[in-house]
């Protein structure tokens, strides 16, 4: 898990769309690789937030089951972006699964972008 280390949640807002502030914390040890000097969050890790946001949204523990739609647009440098924006909708299908279409940016960068489906983790 990442949440509450990598990054922390300060805010979620619930209308048509979730938004949630997230502080970036600079200075994880990740970064001592990805890249010294010039630190950039991971593409898998932008993953592994919207799944953990979610998570905490739908107050349950979830598995990613389709990442039908995935893109890095931006590179997302935590010391000149340590807050951004994320933002979520989230649809039940019929067949249980959650799909969520989520999105990072910051002011009028958009680093990233998921379209994809969760399901309960058994």
């Amino acid at each position: 898990m990442l949440i509450n280390n990598f990054y922390k949640i300060k805010n979620i807002e619930a209308g048509e769309k979730y938004v949630v502030n997230i502080e970036m914390n600079p200075a994880h040890e990740i970064y001592n690789g990805h890249f010294p000097g010039m630190p950039v969050v991971p593409g898998v890790c932008l993953t592994q937030m919207v799944k953990e946001t979610v998570e905490q949204i739908a107050n349950r523990q979830l598995t990613i089951v389709t990442g039908d739609n995935i893109k890095f647009t931006a590179v997302l440098n935590p010391t000149e972006n340590p807050e951004v924006i994320m933002t979520i909708s989230l649809k039940t299908k019929e067949n249980g699964l959650l799909h969520a279409d989520a999105a990072v940016k910051a002011e009028e960068v958009s680093f990233f972008s998921f379209k994809g489906s969760f399901k309960e983790r058994e």
